[in-house]
């Protein structure tokens, strides 16, 4: 139906974009891409590195102190991209 992809109609749809949202725009939006891809991929990274790891036979006790907070960094080096986290406690169990 459609024939191959070549050069030409790469330009065209390069031109396209730069046309829809301005040369300017077009950094910001690929530094926010990659900030959003490497944010993704740290956040699965944990998630495996959290589902392989086993349950502690205790369960931590807590003192009534808040837990510590842990920050996930978008990227290694990367300390304007982290956020602080707080873990989520069972305050049903303790009471």
């Amino acid at each position: 139906m459609f024939g191959k992809i070549g050069a030409p109609e790469i330009i065209l749809i390069l031109v396209v974009i730069v046309l829809l949202f301005g040369a300017k725009k077009l950094p910001d939006m690929a530094r926010s891409l990659g900030k959003s891809a490497r944010i993704l991929k740290s956040e699965a990274k944990a998630m495996k590195s959290d589902g392989q790891q086993t349950a502690p036979a205790d369960p931590p006790q807590h003192d009534g102190q808040t837990p510590a907070q842990r920050t996930i960094k978008a990227a290694p080096g990367d300390v304007t991209g982290g956020r602080p986290v707080t873990e989520p406690t069972d305050q049903a169990s303790q009471r």
